[in-house]
């Protein structure tokens, strides 16, 4: 996987904003929250991106961790499973893993969002600062997630 410019630029931010005090949060919130947003998005495209290239089998045993887990989203269930792809055990096990990793990708990446409205909410500085250390273990996280699904890459996409 390559680098992100728009990630490599949010965690510099991010890393700069440690040593900021709770006046300079207040001035250089929106360039922070645009910062990671634009982090966010680059790591979302590419993971979208990748997850295309999946051959058949893994994109159907993926879609149905996905339904499994939003039976409260009812437009993701509209997508009907294709009964003539049989989805192999070693197939199932490898969505499993990918998932795992996005979803725990997907937690830390909430984890942030909510330290920021904390730390916004309470004027923290302090808050604010482990909110960006959080930022930059979501997008580790999510890059970790990517290389998995990345590896199972049909090789015809490549």
């Amino acid at each position: 996987m390559h680098k992100l410019e728009a990630v490599e630029d949010a965690r510099s931010l991010m890393i700069e904003a440690q040593e900021w005090g709770v006046w300079k949060w207040l001035t250089e919130k929106r360039r922070v929250r645009e910062a990671a947003d634009r982090a966010n998005e680059a790591l979302d495209k590419l993971e979208q991106k990748i997850k295309r290239s999946w051959c058949e089998e893994l994109k159907l045993a993926y879609r149905e961790l996905e339904a499994a887990d939003r039976d409260r989203d009812a437009q993701h269930h509209s997508r009907k499973s294709d009964p003539s792809i049989e989805v192999s055990p070693e197939i199932r096990a490898l969505a499993r893993k990918i998932k795992h990793a996005y979803d725990t990708a997907y937690d830390a990446r909430m984890r942030a969002e909510q330290t920021f409205a904390d730390a916004e909410s309470r004027l923290s500085a302090s808050m604010a600062r482990e909110g960006t250390v959080q930022a930059i273990e979501s997008w580790d996280l999510k890059k970790k997630a990517i290389r998995k699904a990345e590896a199972a890459m049909s090789p015809k996409a490549e």
